[in-house]
């Protein structure tokens, strides 16, 4: 697969000093506001395909392979000079890899018998921790890092935590202070600090073990994501529930504080002459629709024409592939995440249309802290194109 990458490129996650387009370094753009083609790993030769990236604020770790599972590595891109590497060797202890998971100092390596977690800070030949798996090659079937058998992996020591094997795990997502867990039969479960409702309880008090959502029960779930201080889920039937946190819209609800800012716009405009489109007494009338905390979780219509494939959290901004290929982000863009070649945030779900408008079919995302990274499908796309052919031929 291709992937596609915009918002936070301080340490060059994004694009490196070789990609430019005016002579210029691409790494020097702290912000990348469009969608940048990501470099291929080239070795000799070869182009490896990308079939996994995961991000966090200052790093992007990709999973590279050519169909052959011992000719799979991991290149880490971002700060730190010794580790980063947009399209040049593997990590050497990577060959052989079938899954990653990358922190601010902590890189988790998935194989069919082993799970390793290395400590990018230092150089060291041995990691900070690991742990053997059975003998079956079906033991990590299944799971997807940070779950691992029997429990998961966390940033910081200790890094293994247990779960308990009735909730049969899924998939688990970790926020900034609080985890969201989804089960095989399709629950929701969810644990750690509340303090801004990302646990859905319809509080704000944490929760030591996991804890069954129970607005969502009853309801079949296909995926869950956490972002830095909200949850989303996807259902089975392609809709899409938000709770948490919403200062910067990420939940796709009116938000007050980006109210605030569009107030503060007006403002100047009145001070130059210019009017203002509203009366400032409706404003005070729609003052108690604001969302700042969605302690419960709520059901946000991304679009009405299709439904929500996978979804993916940032720190604070949210973003949505559909099944017709399309891409949908909202939430706190000052870093140019949402990828509408602007800077601004937006509490309204937006399709990109850079993608649109190249006939680029999109099959996931993956949210950094405040960057996003899209995959596409070049085989789907082929196809969209041979059917805008054929139709054009007819006419």
């Amino acid at each position: 697969m291709r992937w596609f990458g915009f918002g936070f490129n301080a340490f060059a996650q994004i694009c490196d000093v070789d990609k430019s387009d005016e002579g210029e370094s691409c790494a020097a753009a702290v912000k990348v506001s469009s969608p940048t083609e990501l470099s291929e790993h080239v070795d000799g030769n070869r182009r490896w395909k990308t079939s996994q990236i995961t991000a966090s604020w200052s790093r992007r770790a990709a999973l590279h392979g050519d169909g052959e599972l011992r000719d799979s590595c991991v290149c880490v891109a971002g700060f730190g000079s010794d580790v980063s590497s947009c399209c040049g060797t593997c990590v050497a202890h990577s060959y052989g890899c079938v899954n990653v998971f990358i922190s601010e100092t902590h890189l988790t390596l998935a194989f069919p018998h082993k799970i390793e977690t290395w400590d990018l800070q230092k150089k060291e030949e041995t990691p900070s921790w690991s742990m053997d798996l059975e003998a079956q090659s079906d033991c990590f079937a299944g799971l997807t890092l940070p779950l691992v058998p029997g429990g998961y992996i966390q940033s910081n020591p200790p890094f293994y935590r247990p779960l308990s094997a009735h909730m049969g795990a899924k998939r688990l997502a970790l926020g900034a202070e609080h985890a969201v867990l989804l089960t095989a039969s399709g629950a929701v479960y969810t644990w750690g600090l509340g303090s801004h409702g990302q646990l859905g309880h319809g509080g704000l008090t944490p929760e030591e073990k996991p804890k069954p959502v129970e607005a969502l029960w009853g309801m079949i779930m296909g995926s869950v994501s956490a972002g830095g201080w909200h949850s989303v889920c996807v259902s089975d039937g392609g809709d899409l529930y938000v709770w948490g946190w919403n200062e910067s819209g990420q939940l796709g609800l009116p938000s007050q504080s980006l109210r605030k800012a569009s107030q503060k716009k007006e403002d100047c405009s009145k001070q130059t002459g210019a009017s203002s489109p509203e009366d400032p007494q409706e404003e005070g009338k729609q003052e108690d629709v604001f969302i700042s905390i969605q302690a419960f979780p709520a059901l946000v219509d991304v679009t009405p024409l299709c439904e929500i494939r996978t979804v993916s959290c940032g720190s604070r901004h949210t973003a949505a592939a559909t099944t017709a290929g399309d891409l949908y982000t909202w939430g706190w863009g000052e870093y140019g995440q949402l990828g509408h070649q602007t800077f601004s945030s937006s509490d309204e779900p937006q399709r990109v249309e850079f993608f649109a408008a190249e006939q680029i079919y999109v099959v996931d995302v993956v949210c950094g802290n405040w960057n996003t990274f899209v995959a596409i499908n070049e085989e789907i796309d082929l196809r969209i194109e041979n059917k805008h052919r054929l139709e054009h031929l007819e006419i």
